[in-house]
């Protein structure tokens, strides 16, 4: 294939990916065919796995995925999300080895609400993320939406909380980062977790 990535290597990542889709769309996250998950494959060059557009995300086969490059192209064919570019431009940005990007109501609603970012303090989940759960505050940024994924790039890097490994993109949705699949699943349940608490809050009840 390219750069040591054999067509082995990107079935492996399609069945992790197809399975962590599986699991959001269980959840009402990735709805129809919403939502992108992508996983890095190679640093040097930046290739990742990129969950290919216009599948149900719920029906992913380990063969739904796309190899793409640090600008989100198509490598050896194949259509990606649309926001490929934005996956491969946090992987640089913030070294993460996985990128999932879920459309959620919590997250739409709290970027209404909270334009400027959201605040969390004093909440043992903020554990989740890495965080202490006390006497520290942690913002996730919300950031303005846009069609084009350099504008949305700058966007979220002017922006984003090293100590919060997500950004909510008003309007649109949730995305979360971290080291490997796994981990970026759990900080988005976390995140999300986070989110729903604050939609359930009083406006006036911080």
């Amino acid at each position: 294939m390219t750069a040591d990535i054999s067509t082995l290597d990107l079935e492996e990542a399609g069945a992790v990916l197809a399975a962590e889709s599986a699991r959001f769309a269980s959840f009402g996250w990735m709805r129809g065919t919403s939502g992108n998950l992508s996983v890095v494959l190679s640093r040097d060059p930046l290739l990742l796995a990129v969950t290919a557009s216009g599948h149900d995300k719920g029906e992913l086969t380990a063969e739904d995925v796309v190899l793409v490059d640090a600008q989100g192209a198509a490598v050896n064919g194949g259509k990606p999300s649309a926001e490929a570019e934005l996956h491969a431009r946090v992987a640089l940005l913030t070294g993460a080895g996985a990128v999932v990007h879920v459309h959620t109501v919590a997250s739409v609603a709290m970027g209404r609400r909270e334009p400027g970012g959201i605040v969390f303090k004093d909440v043992e989940m903020l554990k989740g993320v890495g965080q202490p759960a006390h006497d520290v505050e942690v913002t996730l940024p919300v950031i303005t939406n846009s069609q084009d994924m350099k504008v949305l790039g700058d966007r979220l890097e002017a922006a984003r909380d090293p100590r919060m490994p997500a950004v909510v993109v008003a309007g649109h949705g949730l995305y979360v980062w971290g080291d490997d699949p796994r981990q970026a699943r759990h900080h988005t349940e976390v995140v999300e977790w986070l989110l729903e608490l604050e939609l359930s809050a009083p406006r006036d009840g911080r």
